[in-house]
């Protein structure tokens, strides 16, 4: 078991920290996209907020439905983070007042043929892992309703702030469907089996306060104060060792998968990557000097 956990580990080292091949093109190109309507924008921050990138969402038309083109360009954006090392927190968060995501396009879902719906839902299913398994710390800024899908997006990320008026629920069996991104699957991991299940049955909407009561957001603060904090958080986790980061988060997400047993063979293989690097070197030398490490992701 040790050995198979082992391989996994290196198999997720390489992917997630290592792949450089095209990896400036990729970033160069997504760093300026944007719809021609603006409707949703990847950035970087400079200054002392260097290193944080945000996918912002602006489609008040839609109050940010998922559509095609939603995932297309959330994916881009994570393709920007996952291959460049500079970039060590993603924020994703929305600009349309009152609203974070309302959750699948109904509009556009209503013109699909049958068999283009089971698609759809696999991407979207898909990306959402991809968004869970990123490399690097993930924040949910929600500032507004999170419905759906569009909770979904934010119950994949690693911490999810919201604000005090937010509106949060998995209400699709309302339509006689059940979450088909991850839904049923996260939410018990992060507020327990059976209060997900009194949730998703009876599609229940919380509030900010009452989602922090059950640990399904991490903070709750002012509506207009949500963005803030998330930075506020990130701005937290820069300082800290980039591939310690990525270790230790997947040390927890594939540790919590499995038995004890199994999952501390996971942490013993992950810790083993961290020996070798520079930046380890770094933090005993900063250590010692009684100074801030300067690390690079090396």
């Amino acid at each position: 078991m040790a050995a198979r956990v082992f391989s996994v580990c290196k198999r997720i080292v390489r992917c997630s920290l290592f792949r450089e091949r095209d990896a400036r093109l990729i970033f160069n190109k997504v760093r300026s996209l944007s719809s021609s309507e603006e409707e949703y924008n990847f950035q970087t921050l400079t200054g002392d907020l260097e290193g944080i990138a945000v996918f912002s969402m602006n489609k008040a038309s839609s109050r940010n439905a998922i559509s095609r083109d939603f995932l297309i360009q959330l994916q881009n954006a994570m393709d920007a983070v996952k291959y460049d090392k500079s970039l060590r927190v993603f924020i994703v968060k929305s600009d349309v007042p009152g609203t974070f995501c309302a959750g699948a396009d109904l509009k556009e879902r209503a013109k699909m043929k049958m068999e283009d719906v089971g698609r759809f839902v696999t991407m979207a299913r898909n990306l959402v892992t991809e968004l869970y398994h990123l490399p690097v710390p993930t924040i949910a800024a929600i500032d507004g309703v999170a419905l759906g899908g569009g909770l979904e997006f934010a119950l994949a990320c690693d911490l999810r702030i919201a604000g005090c008026s937010s509106k949060l629920g998995l209400v699709e069996t309302r339509l006689a469907i059940i979450p088909g991104a991850g839904g049923t699957q996260h939410l018990p991991r992060l507020v327990g089996m059976s209060k997900a299940k009194e949730l998703i049955f009876t599609a229940k909407i919380l509030n900010g306060e009452e989602s922090e009561k059950i640990g399904l957001v991490n903070y709750v603060v002012e509506d207009n104060k949500v963005y803030d904090k998330a930075v506020e958080i990130a701005s937290t986790i820069l300082p800290q060792g980039p591939i310690a980061l990525t270790m230790a988060k997947n040390a927890m997400n594939r540790g919590t998968e499995v038995d004890l047993t199994s999952g501390l063979q996971f942490e013993e293989a992950l810790y083993a990557q961290v020996i070798p690097t520079k930046d380890r070197l770094e933090g005993l030398q900063a250590f010692k000097e009684k100074r801030k490490p300067v690390y690079k992701g090396e």
